[in-house]
């Protein structure tokens, strides 16, 4: 046989995987480029290893460690070289860990290789307080000695979970944590070019002996042989939570087991225990426990909203006057609102100036003044946060003392525990700011009722600047004589409708809802409205609806009605299959200028502010009972004068209702008494 033709036998042979033999076996490359996932060796087929626990943190669920038996956590090396027995020269290591406050001068192995015979780390990673440090043993010397590469400024202990990416090649040594920019080292001693692994076995959380056992979370553990995995693994969206291999005990909540069925994979997750209003639930929490400690509940978080798992249920009885309010004057409007680690607050906005309008906090059971902030016929109050600043907006009805018009931002000083002026704003008689966040932004609108004497004019949608820390002008919406703006999502999609009242010549006119579409707010969907005064959204299990307050009817071109203040304000549900709000009921109202949503127990309900009925503003405002097919029924009629906004809110010690008074310097706690 010619050479030529030797050759291309040997290839063809090599190509259709024979292989060369030699001494009778099979010759293959030493370096499979697949994955090897340490962590899901540790874990046998249907269980866990003794010494492991499974905890979910903020949705994501990793291992726990035990101390006690770490040669538990450990298994030969030889499962995940098959083929030959020497460490990889080029790799990368993946891990994904919560790390918990280690302390000072204190190591913890996130893993180590070592030899049977011998107590030397082979290859290893450990962790120090804002350090760590990647060990690997170097035989090209008699005797071998372990070279140490420590990475400065690695701070991982912010209970958060982090994903990190270390590539190694010869003297080469890259770390990068969250796909972050890489840190890289060059050092004098190179990875071995062949580190035997003969007699060696992975351990888990440890170096086989009890100190310096990891305490944290662990979630993933992977080497993958001659590459750099960085481009592999920062590709998902949460980049401290980026995988490339992670075992099946670990991976997305399960489905929800029938009521005779126990979990495969059982895990322990965070509880929360609080009074009052409840924490958040976003993908964060997901799969963590609430007990309301005040309604004696228990709650899973699905990853949008908190469902009940153990309660006692709650159903309203009847409503008692808790509290008279004496405020500065009339009040047009109230929000009530939690500052963490501070209390409850309720914020007036009062019509005179001076004295102005007033912040309210809770203490020993009843509102007492805390502030006075100087406002100019303030129509309402809205607070919002961005990232840990806290932001109070009053919405100015009138100009200030030197012929000026405009609405002002507050911020919340921490070190003074009072608000204090950050941003100034030119509205036009403004009535009512709205604060949402889409898509990670922050914005606000404010809804301008008229200029002079000309209701059809624009109202404004700010967008927060991050770089200049300011509140800039993002979009322009025409309306006219506004009273309210009102946002709301609905899966992905994002929403805002403005509440209409007056064009100059009539109340019958339409109110807008806006969808947010490639960065600006478009027009969904238009209703007839009659001086709409109040949009609420509110949701009964999967059903969304939206209520509007309609004030009055007025149109100079036609005949005057018998009544102009009583008049049906009305409820839509959203229609899936028609893309658009269908009206659901019509309930009979006196000027309704604002809704309120609340629940008690399992019970939902709408509260009417029912100001004038034509003669007189002591007219009673109504609490409507969700009843499912029936609608909402009239459930309690409670003795309002000029009421022209509520608030729902929960202390401790109960539920209440706030009503803030139009027309007489008193507004009123009212206490839901439940059995």
């Amino acid at each position: 046989m010619s050479a030529p033709l030797l050759i291309w036998v040997v290839l063809l042979h090599w190509a259709t995987g024979g292989g060369f033999v030699r001494g009778g076996r099979t010759w293959q490359h030493c370096t499979e480029l697949r994955p090897l996932d340490i962590l899901s060796e540790v874990v046998p087929a249907g269980g866990l290893a003794p010494g492991m626990r499974v905890f979910q943190v903020e949705g994501v669920r990793g291992f726990q460690l035990a101390a006690s038996r770490p040669r538990a956590l450990g298994f030969p090396a030889s499962r995940l070289f098959v083929h030959c027995h020497r460490f990889p020269e080029e790799f990368s290591i993946i891990v994904t860990l919560r790390v918990l406050g280690v302390p000072a001068k204190r190591n913890e192995y996130v893993f180590t290789l070592m030899a049977e015979e011998s107590p030397s780390v082979l290859v290893g990673l450990r962790y120090a307080p804002d350090k760590l440090h990647f060990l690997f043993w170097s035989q090209e010397r008699a005797g071998g000695w372990q070279t140490r590469v420590t990475f400065h400024n690695v701070s991982l202990s912010d209970n958060q979970w982090h994903t990190l990416v270390l590539a190694v090649s010869g003297q080469s040594f890259s770390l990068t944590v969250d796909c972050s920019i890489p840190k890289d080292l060059v050092v004098e001693t190179p990875f071995p070019a062949s580190l035997s692994v003969e007699r060696a076995s992975f351990y888990l959380g440890n170096r086989r002996r009890r100190k310096g056992v990891f305490t944290g979370l662990l979630r993933q553990l992977v080497l993958l042989p001659g590459a750099d995995a960085t481009p592999r693994v920062c590709t998902a969206v949460n980049f401290k939570e980026a995988t490339l291999s992670v075992p099946t005990v670990l991976q997305d909540v399960p489905r929800k087991p029938a009521s005779n069925e126990v979990l495969k994979y059982p895990y322990e997750t965070d509880t929360k225990v609080t009074l009052g209003s409840p924490p958040p639930c976003t993908k964060r929490e997901k799969a963590q426990f609430w007990f309301d400690a005040s309604r004696r509940g228990l709650y899973l978080c699905n990853g949008s909203a908190w469902t009940s798992l153990l309660e006692v249920k709650q159903r309203l009885d009847y409503v008692e006057e808790y509290q008279s309010l004496a405020t500065n004057s009339e009040t047009m409007g109230v929000e009530v609102f939690t500052i963490p680690k501070v209390g409850l607050f309720a914020a007036t906005a009062n019509r005179h100036t001076p004295p102005g309008s007033a912040i309210y906090k809770w203490t020993d059971g009843k509102f007492v003044p805390y502030q006075n902030i100087p406002t100019y016929q303030a129509q309402s109050w809205k607070y919002f946060t961005i990232g840990k600043k806290i932001f109070l907006a009053v919405a100015n009805f009138e100009q200030n003392d030197r012929g000026q018009e405009f609405s002002v931002i507050y911020k919340w000083s921490r070190r003074k525990e009072k608000f204090i002026t950050y941003q100034r704003i030119t509205t036009h008689s403004a009535r009512d700011w709205e604060a949402f966040v889409i898509e990670g932004e922050a914005f606000l609108a404010v809804v301008n009722h008229r200029k002079g004497n000309n209701h059809n004019i624009d109202s404004v949608i700010y967008r927060w600047n991050p770089r200049t820390g300011l509140f800039e002008t993002n979009q322009t919406i025409p309306t006219s004589g506004a009273y309210d703006w009102e946002f709301f999502t609905i899966g992905p999609y994002s929403f805002l409708a403005v509440a209409n009242t007056f064009n100059g010549t009539s109340t019958k006119i339409y109110s807008h809802i806006y969808i947010w579409l490639s960065g600006s707010f478009q027009l969904f969907q238009s209703i007839l409205t009659f001086g709409a005064a109040d949009w609420e959204v509110f949701r009964i299990g999967d059903r969304v609806f939206l209520a509007v307050a309609n004030s009055h009817s007025y149109d100079s071109g036609m005949p005057a009605p018998s009544n102009f203040y009583a008049i049906n304000s009305s409820i839509y549900e959203l229609n899936i299959t028609a893309q658009m709000f269908v009206k659901f009921q019509d309930l009979l109202t006196y000027s309704a200028l604002d809704w309120e949503y609340f629940s008690v127990g399992d019970d939902s309900f709408l509260v009417v502010a029912n100001s004038f009925d034509g003669f007189t503003f002591s007219v009673n405002s109504i609490i409507y009972r969700w009843q499912g097919y029936e609608g909402f029924v009239a459930a309690h009629h409670l003795p309002t004068v000029g009421c022209r906004d509520w608030e729902a809110f929960h202390t401790a010690e109960g539920s209440y209702l706030l009503y803030s008074s139009a027309k007489e310097p008193l507004s009123k706690v009212l206490k839901l008494k439940t059995t």
